[in-house]
């Protein structure tokens, strides 16, 4: 059964605290200035895409032994299914180029994903996976055992955590920057990326001017795919960076499993709204009016279908239309799905209305993309007090999210938060502790969905399973990757 409930002040007490904590926040942007994402990155002539691709499945992965840079394991059938699995989709795609990791789990999942084309394969030893000398090969149990203390450090402080004479981590970030001189330099205007776990988050981290703090924070599963946008700066400098979707899995990605090796039972799924009928088409006052039009009614199907992998306990949605059309799918999906059975009970879920998801019409009325709007220049068309509005409401919509959650660590729970894109980016961002420009480094779409897993608890760090998802859509979802062929810009 569906509930609407209220969770929020009234609109004009609303307004007075936005007002207190966009001062706030831009206090703290000035306080604390974070780089700026692609500042240590080369210049670039022309518009660039990267896909980053882990390995398949490995003998290692499947028996729990510490890999490293170690290459003795080779792809398990499983991980030769993924492999081919990632092939079929990136079939269509026009890459220039293919860099790859020299281990063969790697560089066998890249033989598989480049078949029939004809460029050779160039291998980077840079790209092999994280040296973790004394750790490689393995079983965990036995890292615990034998290491103790300085494996619970590997376990909870990664980035500091010391080996051998060596910092692992901080190796691996300093190799991924030297990795990007030699991809970006490569004339190809869409490459390839075969690698691994670890040196494909390091990849990304870099790329956004993110240090190895981040570690085990933006997930890389076995064939996961993760793609990166590059964009040259008027007059030179380093490029503008755009993480457009971050690990796109062969499997469902909500699907049960630990999250980075850890089991987790908290979660919070950020589900975008479907599209909507265009301005031109309404005929009520404000875009916030706007309906879902088929193609947003069918993705709202089509999240809703792929959440019933989870059982959803609450639904928090923005009182716009679209979005509260989108969460009331999800919901009556969810509530049937335990009625299927002949001595089946209803479950209730609780779908909530919360003002701070609401977002306003500048945002509603675009042409293209959040992203797009913004790109040129900062924030283009839109006054920049428009988005300093946005981002002080995320705040509070963060907390009413993490408030869903409870902080015992038995329960399971899984919040959805419905609501436009550009809400959820600034959310994103609340979530990895990024200031408001970081907006501009991340892309979703409508119909998309971003997976946030809370191993420890809504007062521990999210971790990010995935961004812009969207192979549930099917033959209605935007590509993984677009052909770069006649297109001058992505």
């Amino acid at each position: 059964m569906l509930f609407l409930t209220p969770l929020s002040p009234s609109s004009a007490g609303r307004r007075s605290l936005r007002r207190c904590i966009r001062c706030s926040a831009v206090q703290d942007l000035e306080r604390s200035p974070a780089p700026r994402p692609g500042a240590s990155l080369p210049p670039l002539r022309a518009a660039k895409r990267v896909v980053l691709v882990r390995h398949g499945q490995s003998t290692w992965n499947a028996e729990g032994r510490i890999q490293g840079s170690s290459d003795i394991s080779v792809l398990t059938p499983k991980g030769e299914s993924q492999a081919e699995t990632s092939r079929q989709m990136l079939l269509s795609d026009s890459f220039d180029a293919c860099f790859t990791s020299p281990l063969a789990r790697s560089r066998r999942t890249a033989e598989i994903i480049w078949e029939g084309r004809d460029e050779e394969l160039i291998p980077d030893s840079d790209l092999r996976e994280i040296d973790l000398y004394s750790f490689q090969g393995l079983l965990k149990h036995e890292g615990k055992e034998r290491y103790g203390v300085l494996y619970k450090q590997w376990q909870k402080n990664a980035t500091n955590f010391s080996i051998d004479g060596h910092h692992p981590v901080r190796e691996l970030w300093d190799r991924a920057q030297s990795c990007w001189e030699r991809i970006l330099a490569h004339e190809g205007k869409s490459v390839l990326v075969v690698a691994h776990n670890a040196v494909n988050q390091a990849l990304i981290a870099t790329s956004l001017g993110l240090g190895a703090e981040y570690f085990r924070i933006l997930l890389q599963s076995n064939c996961g795919a993760s793609v990166l946008d590059f964009t040259p700066q008027t007059g030179g400098g380093p490029p503008n960076v755009c993480l457009n979707r971050l690990n796109q899995t062969p499997n469902s990605p909500v699907a049960a499993g630990s999250s980075g090796g850890r089991k987790t039972s908290k979660r919070i799924i950020l589900a975008c709204q479907g599209t909507t009928h265009s301005s031109s088409e309404i005929s009520l006052g404000g875009m916030g009016y706007a309906p879902l039009n088929m193609l947003g009614t069918i993705q709202s199907q089509k999240t809703a279908e792929v959440l019933l992998d989870l059982k959803v306990n609450s639904i928090l949605c923005s009182p716009q239309v679209a979005a509260v059309d989108t969460a009331t799918a999800i919901c009556e999906v969810q509530e049937a799905a335990d009625c299927l059975g002949a001595d089946c009970v209803p479950r209730h879920v609780e779908m909530k209305n919360l003002l701070e998801l609401e977002i306003e019409d500048v945002f509603q009325a675009k042409q293209k993309s959040f992203g797009d709007i913004i790109q040129a220049g900062w924030m283009g068309s839109m006054e920049y007090k428009t988005l300093e509005r946005l981002w002080a409401q995320s705040k509070d919509a963060w907390q009413a999210l993490l408030n869903e959650l409870p902080d015992d660590s038995e329960s399971d729970r899984v919040v959805v938060a419905v609501g436009h894109p550009a809400i959820h980016l600034a959310l994103i961002c609340r979530c990895l502790d990024l200031p408001m420009e970081y907006m501009l480094s991340f892309h979703l779409d409508d119909g998309s969905i971003s997976v946030i897993d809370f191993p420890d608890g809504p007062k521990g760090r999210g971790i990010v399973r995935c961004t812009n998802y969207t192979a549930h859509l099917g033959r209605w979802s935007i590509p993984i990757t677009r052909p770069t062929e006649n297109d001058e810009e992505f």
